[in-house]
């Protein structure tokens, strides 16, 4: 199989072999991808290592199939979004969440534009924790695994934005009755999200509590490592 042109962002790379890079890449036609760009690393190779880079917009093309695909060519879309700082941090956990959860071959055109989205908005003057909060929430629902926001799962009754409710992954928001242990978060959180309205301070933090316990348990109890970086 070959494909050209397709729109693309480079996750992840890293040296293979003497002369090569082994790249995981996300495109909007056939999702997360495994590439080889072949002799990448010689000096004089005709793919411009410069270009297989994280965060830059790309045109792709490769050939083969299964895990690995061999990339023929390789191009500038677009200007890269302009992400330093915390930012910049932001970024690569985004890539990092988009690497460890999604499988490769499922096209996600609609998580590839929230995804871009997602980065330019990182580069603007977004707020930053609420912009990952969107996407954490983009990307669960395009994996199977959309959060319900907006009533209570045992009962069918709309959330209350007033009470406290804890989200059991799999099941969805039940009323908190003082569970050791459990995450705590009010109805008005869990409503934003659902309603994709900014939610206040107190209730941003909460949900950055609830997308990580949600992923973790999407993991298998596993972390991720931007989250020792990220403040938000």
């Amino acid at each position: 199989m070959r494909v050209d042109e397709q729109p693309g962002w480079i996750l992840h790379a890293r040296p293979y072999r003497e002369t090569s890079l082994l790249l995981e890449a996300f495109s909007r036609d056939h999702g997360r991808i495994g590439l080889v760009a072949r002799g990448a690393r010689r000096e004089r190779s005709r793919q411009p290592r410069a270009l297989l880079q994280p965060l830059a917009p790309l045109s792709l093309g490769w050939s083969g199939q299964g895990e690995l695909a061999t990339l023929v060519a390789v191009e500038a879309r677009a200007q890269p979004p302009l992400l330093s700082g915390e930012a910049l941090v932001c970024a690569m956990y985004v890539n990092e969440l988009v690497a460890r959860l999604l499988p490769r071959h499922d096209a996600l055109p609609e998580l590839f534009d929230a995804y871009e989205s997602t980065l330019h908005a990182l580069a603007g003057a977004a707020a930053r924790a609420w912009t990952l909060r969107r996407f954490e929430r983009d990307l669960l629902a395009e994996t199977g695994y959309g959060l319900v926001c907006e009533v209570e799962a045992d009962s069918g009754e709309e959330l209350d934005p007033q009470r406290d409710y804890i989200y059991l992954p799999e099941h969805g928001a039940v009323v908190y009755a003082g569970q050791p242990g459990a995450l705590r978060l009010r109805g008005s959180a869990l409503l934003a999200l659902a309603q994709d309205e900014m939610p206040a301070a107190e209730d941003l933090a909460s949900l950055r509590r609830l997308m990580r316990a949600l992923i973790r348990h999407q993991l298998g109890g596993g972390e991720l490592r931007s989250w020792a970086m990220l403040a938000g």
